[in-house]
């Protein structure tokens, strides 16, 4: 058999970008990235070498400078990344989702202006929906903003943004009173530009600073405060507001095929090191992988890698193919995030009392796996995503 993780059907560019990140992965994160994190260091070397990629600009169309490559292929490279650090696919992960935002809902005006600069990764984007008081209950977002001649004036607390102190580029999701009946249709996208950095980075914007975290180190998380921050008119995605609420969950769509791609990546490397631990260890006169309870626990864990994996790989497929995919996407990414923590804990338990230690990697794992139980919607939203889905596909007539 062929080792894990393995995607059939790909091309001979998509097979070229993958093996040239793989080794991108095993030669500049792997080796550095236990001693990044456990500092809480921001990737810059890491970063630098993505942009010489052209990773930014991965899924970004051809005529703005971009790749033009397909969700599956970014996603096939997120897992790859992952496996190396998860840290590293978050840093990519936000940029491409606004970046796929401007794409599909953009002005003509917004795609000339952004994309090109952020297929270089010289414009950075970030994604805001969250705030102090609210995760998953979107529609009742208090963040607002208030006309005011040709600009709004933005008011409000915004939370958990990825990369929120590295970008320079926000789309960010507001309040503003449209008169529509349904909460959710009074919403409209930003896209708020920033300098980078921390403290008052623009009159009326303040990034307080890097949120500590149990895992998910190195990458900024940040809270973003509005005080009577101004933002033109013509910095509404697509020019239409109340659309926000819409032109977010499309992009949260492809965001949770990428958090499931950092699922997979996070397995794979969580099975890699323990059985290659299992061969080494001995116990009782052989290495404790020809120990049937070891044995056991490797062939669980290597169904749950493969099962993710093809899960997050039909998820992807579908989406590039124009199919609705909110079932699979919630699907793979309930599946690929739950996975990755049990694979992960039994590749701990593999390792006994060493897996403990800072000085092997599975406990970077153990704290970073969690985050994918929660991000881009907990285990419940996908659980209520999908089965409003089938309950729509399966109703009876």
């Amino acid at each position: 058999m062929a080792k894990l993780a393995q995607t059939a059907g790909l091309t001979e560019i998509q097979q070229e970008i993958l093996a040239t990140v793989r080794t991108f992965v095993d030669k500049e994160i792997l080796p550095h990235a236990t001693a990044l994190e456990h500092a809480d260091a921001y990737p810059q070397d890491i970063v630098d070498g993505m942009k010489e990629m052209g990773l930014f600009g991965l899924t970004i169309p051809e005529e703005f400078g971009g790749l033009g490559e397909s969700l599956l292929t970014y996603a096939l490279v997120v897992e790859q990344i992952a496996r190396g650090w998860m840290s590293v696919s978050g840093v990519i992960n936000t940029h491409f989702i606004v970046a796929y935002m401007i794409n599909q809902h953009g002005t003509p005006e917004q795609k000339q202006r952004y994309l090109p600069r952020m297929a270089t990764g010289d414009v950075r984007g970030s994604f805001s929906m969250s705030e102090p008081d609210l995760g998953s209950d979107v529609a009742a977002i208090k963040t607002k903003a208030v006309q005011d001649g040709d600009d709004f004036v933005v008011d409000g607390a915004k939370m958990w943004l990825t990369n929120g102190g590295t970008s320079n580029l926000t789309a960010v999701l507001v309040r503003t009173d449209e008169g529509a009946p349904k909460p959710h249709q009074n919403l409209t996208t930003f896209l708020v530009e920033k300098p980078t950095g921390f403290g008052e980075v623009a009159p009326g914007l303040i990034v307080p600073g890097k949120i500590d975290k149990m895992g998910y180190k190195g990458v900024d998380t940040t809270e973003l405060v509005f005080k009577g921050f101004r933002v033109p008119g013509e910095q509404i995605l697509g020019g239409k507001r109340g659309g926000g609420f819409a032109q977010m969950m499309d992009g949260v769509e492809v965001g949770r095929v990428n958090v499931a791609a950092r699922g997979c990546g996070i397995a794979i490397r969580a099975f890699e090191l323990a059985v290659e631990y299992a061969q080494q260890r001995s116990a009782f006169g052989k290495p404790i992988a020809e120990h049937q309870a070891i044995a056991f626990k490797l062939a669980e864990m290597a169904t749950k890698v493969e099962a993710a994996h093809l899960m997050m790989v039909n998820a992807a497929r579908l989406k590039d193919a124009g199919t609705r995919n909110d079932v699979e996407a919630g699907m793979a990414k309930l599946m690929a995030s739950e996975y990755a923590a049990e694979v992960t804990q039994e590749s701990f338990r593999i390792h006994g009392g060493y897996g403990y230690s800072k000085e092997y990697e599975i406990e970077r794992l153990m704290r970073e796996a969690p985050f994918l139980l929660i991000g881009e919607g907990t285990s419940e939203i996908q659980k209520t995503i999908i089965s409003r889905g089938l309950l729509r596909e399966y109703k009876l007539r």
